[in-house]
């Protein structure tokens, strides 16, 4: 920082006299050693305003940056709990739908087993049947039900 400062007033001095140097004719007056030494240290004074903004404008920044990080991070929390609620629901509506179906088709189940019982008692009475009537017998035989 030090080394920053004196370098800013050589740069500055070293500009100065230039300056001083172009402006000035053999007619002019030449600029005395109190007023460099007046134009530097007023130069050098703007130089620690404008370090002390600049200090102040950093401490600014990270207060600013520390809230951003948490803004960011509640904008993460509240994402998180959407995204599992929206899971959590396509969960619960997996679940009854593959419930539905279960309670849905268990009375078709139920009947397509009643039908099958009812079918076999069928076929075991036209078979007992064509054991005593030939002609039933035939006609199961063409139908290849016996």
């Amino acid at each position: 920082m030090l080394k920053r400062k004196w370098v800013i007033m050589s740069l500055c001095l070293i500009i100065l006299v230039s300056m001083c140097k172009e402006c000035i004719s053999e007619e002019e007056f030449t600029i005395s050693s109190k007023e460099i030494i007046e134009r530097l240290t007023r130069l050098e004074e703007g130089q620690k305003s404008l370090d002390k903004r600049i200090d102040d404008l950093r401490s600014e920044l990270k207060g600013d940056i520390g809230e951003l990080g948490g803004r960011i991070d509640d904008l993460r929390s509240i994402m998180l709990t959407g995204f599992g609620i929206l899971f959590a629901g396509m969960f619960v509506l997996i679940g009854f739908v593959i419930w539905d179906r279960r309670t849905a088709l268990s009375p078709v189940v139920r009947k397509a087993r009643e039908l099958e019982e009812e079918k076999e008692l069928t076929f075991r009475v036209l078979r007992e049947y064509a054991k005593k009537e030939p002609k039933m017998e035939e006609v199961l035989k063409s139908l290849r039900l016996l």
